[in-house]
């Protein structure tokens, strides 16, 4: 089951108008396997050239039902891990001989991370904590040097320690929201404070915040010191209410930067999955429910792809969990388990703000679920994180990796899952674009059913 054989080609097709021209591709997807890489998902993610830093998460698959049995300690990630995709080398140092507040959020699981000027930044994270005697959400902000500790990594360095450096804020106890910036300001959108253990059905294990905001806020780092300034918050109980969820950079239709929520769990009012996207930009953010999202409703590997020529971008989200997905016959099929998929979904939003959503293939498996989709370091981009689609070249160039996540055995696992029915994937993925002149395929029709969801806390 865990490795898997064969060429995958995910269709894009875009259509111009005639001044435009045409602009048509395709991607394919290439699995591969790294010797010692034993599979993480979760995770947060850094990168200095080829190489490519691996932190927190874990190293199990879906989080067992029962108390007792969630987010085990044995499935914390207790290594920071580098691997190159180029030469399939891979490298781990261990996180034990680091202080408890820093080795204790390190093996965290859903943190939020952004890399700015060599700087991995963390937010959070859960998972348990040996100082608290409980699981907790952790408060901290972490800064990590990412060449240096990649290099430390590569020679086996003991001491892993002088590339860290740490600060307690319980505005950064999030987990599950997402970390951007927008010019010199952070984002952190969305997430929870989760305190205790799991459990399915919201018994006193447990203590759940929706954090219901968007919260600004500059880092001042000059190399050593670490402090943040000008922190500011967005509330929404209502829009805001998500978690577990994708955001991804954009470009706007006026041509300016700023980030989409898409998306997440769980509605305020009711234990539904959002459908709906929120955009946010410097001035604001805006709700929109004109367009409705029925694939890849949890976080998964995702991709922005910008095309200037056509005022188009494009978001793909690799798999992952989702209330729908079209059967074979390309109808929307509601299940109200929210199962693992394989769909590969696309939202093209046009220049007139319009968004579609389409399927545009399949991963071999049920796989992509907390997976990361990391851009190789010759992709042209756009912007920061943003695929510059005009700019890539006329024949086939591989534009980034598809790493970690859960890979499941069957859809739906969450009644009988004794911890053997998924896995912390370990293949992984080269995904290639490649200009292909094919014909496009329908947009996800509507759904008119949402009720009867029965969610949980995962």
């Amino acid at each position: 089951m865990k490795n898997f054989s064969f060429f995958l080609i995910l269709i894009l097709s875009s259509t111009f108008t005639a001044l435009n021209g045409q602009q048509e591709f395709s991607l394919q997807l290439q699995p591969f396997t790294i010797g010692g890489f034993t599979g993480i998902q979760s995770f947060a993610t850094g990168q200095d050239g080829p190489y490519i830093l691996l932190v927190g998460g874990r190293t199990d698959g879906l989080h067992q039902r029962q108390p007792f049995a969630s987010f085990g300690p044995a499935g914390n990630n207790t290594s920071i891990q580098v691997i190159n995709p180029v030469s399939r080398e891979h490298w781990v140092a261990s996180i034990d001989g680091l202080a408890a507040p820093l080795r204790e959020q390190l093996q965290s699981t859903n943190m939020q991370f952004y890399q700015e000027d060599g700087f991995l930044y963390l937010t959070g994270g859960y998972g348990y904590s040996a100082t608290a005697g409980d699981h907790i959400t952790h408060n901290r902000l972490t800064a990590i040097a990412v060449a240096p500790l990649i290099e430390a990594i590569r020679e086996g360095q003991q001491d892993i320690a002088p590339y860290f450096r740490q600060l307690t804020d319980d505005y950064f106890a999030v987990t599950g929201g997402y970390l951007e910036k927008i010019g010199e300001t952070y984002y952190l959108v969305g997430g929870q404070r989760f305190t205790g253990r799991y459990n399915p059905h919201n018994g006193p294990s447990f203590v759940q915040e929706y954090t219901n905001q968007i919260r600004k806020f500059r880092i001042i780092d000059d190399g050593e010191t670490l402090s943040v300034a000008d922190k500011t918050a967005i509330t929404d109980e209502v829009n805001l209410h998500r978690r577990d969820y994708n955001v991804l950079p954009q470009i706007f239709p006026d041509g300016t930067a700023g980030i989409t929520a898409f998306s997440g769990v769980f509605q305020y009012t009711q234990d539904l999955p959002f459908l709906n996207s929120v955009d946010i930009r410097p001035a604001g953010y805006t709700v929109n429910n004109e367009f409705q999202q029925y694939l890849n409703h949890y976080h998964c590997g995702s991709a922005p792809l910008y095309d200037a020529d056509g005022n188009k971008m494009h978001s793909i989200f690799f798999g992952g969990i989702s209330q729908y997905f079209l059967d074979d016959a390309g109808a929307l099929v509601q299940d109200n388990d929210v199962p693992f998929v394989s769909t590969i979904g696309r939202v093209t939003r046009s220049a007139d703000g319009s968004m579609v959503e389409q399927k545009i293939g399949e991963l071999p498996t049920l796989l992509g679920a907390s997976s990361e989709f990391i851009i190789h370091p010759e992709t042209p981009l756009y912007a920061p994180g943003v695929i510059n689609l005009n700019a890539l070249p006329e024949d086939t160039a591989l534009i980034g990796y598809l790493i970690g996540g859960i890979a499941s055995t069957q859809p739906n696992i969450f009644f009988i899952n004794d911890g053997t029915q998924s896995w912390a994937q370990t293949t992984l993925f080269e995904v290639h674009y490649v200009p292909q002149s094919i014909s496009s395929y329908p947009s996800v029709e509507r759904a008119s059913n949402l009720s009867g969801l029965e969610a949980y806390p995962n």
